[in-house]
Parts: structure tokens; sequence; C-alpha cells
């Protein structure tokens, strides 16, 4: 008996042809979709998360605003929205203050003797202590939210894991990161505070 007609038969017969190349696009489409749908899920976590902000953020500048106590709420009802979105996100807020929105906007490091290069202050650098708080900072500005006429740069990110494994199916890391900042200048409920005039020391 021989195979011939069979062979000829299969190699014209085209039933369960779009199966099989569905098959072969399958993959790679869903592939496809799940990046899409992460990358759009980052995209609206971090409008959201914006427009959560600037409401906290309008609402710590206020005078009433200006405790610790106040602030820590605020930012706990950030948190909450954003565990609305993502609900095992690691969320974790910064403020930093500076005199003007010029400082907030440049955020340069405080001036320092870099002898070794490296860039940061250390090993007993000297450096001016602008803002008085008699630590090195590389961005120049305070923590927290200070006082009257301050520019405040409130930051928060979000840490979470994908909502697909699609990273993990490309030896990538699941773990995404979406920040959001902004900068409010809190209220002229008094006098602008100064600071004293800058003193020299030295970086540990």
């Amino acid at each position: 008996m021989t195979l011939r007609p069979f062979f000829n038969r299969l190699r014209s017969e085209r039933d369960g042809a779009t199966l099989i190349e569905f098959a072969i696009v399958a993959p790679v489409l869903c592939l496809m979709l799940m990046g899409a749908f992460d990358i759009g899920h980052s995209l609206y976590l971090r409008t959201v998360m914006e427009g959560i902000m600037q409401k906290a953020g309008r609402d710590s500048t206020l005078e009433t605003s200006s405790t610790t106590s106040v602030q820590d709420a605020l930012d706990d009802k950030v948190e909450a929205q954003i565990h609305a979105l993502v609900k095992d996100a690691q969320v974790d807020t910064n403020r930093r203050f500076y005199r003007s929105f010029a400082e907030a906007k440049a955020a340069k490091p405080e001036t320092f003797n870099d002898s070794d290069g490296n860039g940061r202050c250390n090993g007993g650098e000297a450096y001016e202590d602008a803002n008085g708080n008699n630590v090195w900072d590389e961005d120049g500005g305070n923590a927290g939210q200070g006082g009257a006429k301050d520019a405040v740069l409130y930051s928060v990110t979000a840490t979470y894991d994908s909502l697909f494994p699609l990273w993990k199916m490309i030896n990538g890391t699941q773990s995404r990161s979406v920040t959001a900042t902004t900068i409010l200048r809190n209220q002229p409920y008094n006098e602008q505070g100064s600071y004293a005039a800058p003193v020299w020391r030295n970086c540990l």
C-alpha cells in the first residue's frame, strides 16, 4: 500500500488551517495585550495620583494644616485612594520645602568641596549649611512642610507588582514604580521665616 495518495490529499487539505494560524499568532497577541493593559494601568494610576496630590497639596498649604498630625492624615488619605486602585502598593510620601519656586525647581545641592570627585559630600568634606539644618542636602531643600510662604515640593511614590506576569515571562522585573509630584506655596498666613547666616560644616 502506498502513502502517496494520502500525502497528496494532505497537501491540498485546507480544513483546520485557521486554527493552526491562530495558535501561532495568539501567544504574541496575548503578550501585546497584557503589555498594553499594564502600561495603560500605570498611566491611569499616575493621572489619579496627580489629581489626589493636587487636592492634598492644596490642603497642606493652609495654616490649619501646619501640624505634623494633619499632614499625616492627608498622607493617609492619599495612600487610601491609591490602595483603592492597587491594593498591595507600597506608598511613600515626601515633603521638601524651599524659600522660592525657583529654588524648588532647581533643587541644587548645597555648596561643598568635592575633594574626592564623587559628587557627594562625605569623608569630612566641607559644605555650606545654607538652610541651617546641620546636614548637607543634595537637593538644597529642607524636610517637612515649612512655614508661611515657603514653596513645598510634595511627592508620592507607589511601588507595586505588575497586573500581569508579562515581565517575568521575558526575564524582567515585576516591580513597578509610579511617582507624582507637585510644587505649591504655603499660604501667606505670616511673614516668611529666614535662615541664619550660612555656616561651613563638615560631612560625615
